[in-house]
């Protein structure tokens, strides 16, 4: 089944990695954004299904965007996958609602057991 996915990482390499991933296992990525601003005008206006979000912006957090997302109830799935594994951090996004936090680099297997397990509920 595929989900309608929004890619959000400051690093083109990163967004490109995670592109690649996810059309092939058949998903739709609708957009990209490279930063907190892009990711939230995004959100608002493409509606994905799915976000998988980046936690280092140039601009704001990925707990930033989430805190945004939860008070204006912006209902997508997010996906965090970020360099910052710190148990703070990935407490901080699991109290925010995060399906799954996912320390880069991340293996491709990861990603992919993620959106299943988002697919099956």
């Amino acid at each position: 089944m595929s989900q309608k996915i929004l890619v959000v990482d400051d690093s083109g390499y990163s967004r490109m990695l995670v592109k690649n991933v996810l059309k092939k296992a058949g998903h739709e990525v609708i957009g990209e954004a490279k930063d907190g601003a892009e990711a939230l005008d995004k959100i608002e206006s493409l509606k994905p299904e799915i976000i998988t979000l980046d936690n280092i912006l140039p601009d704001m957090t990925g707990i930033d965007i989430l805190r945004v997302m939860k008070e204006n109830d912006l209902k997508a799935k997010v996906i965090m996958i970020s360099a910052v594994g710190q148990l703070s951090a990935i407490e901080d996004a699991t109290e925010l609602g995060v399906f799954q936090y996912i320390i880069k680099p991340f293996d491709e297997e990861d990603l992919l057991e993620a959106l299943k397990q988002l697919e099956n509920g």
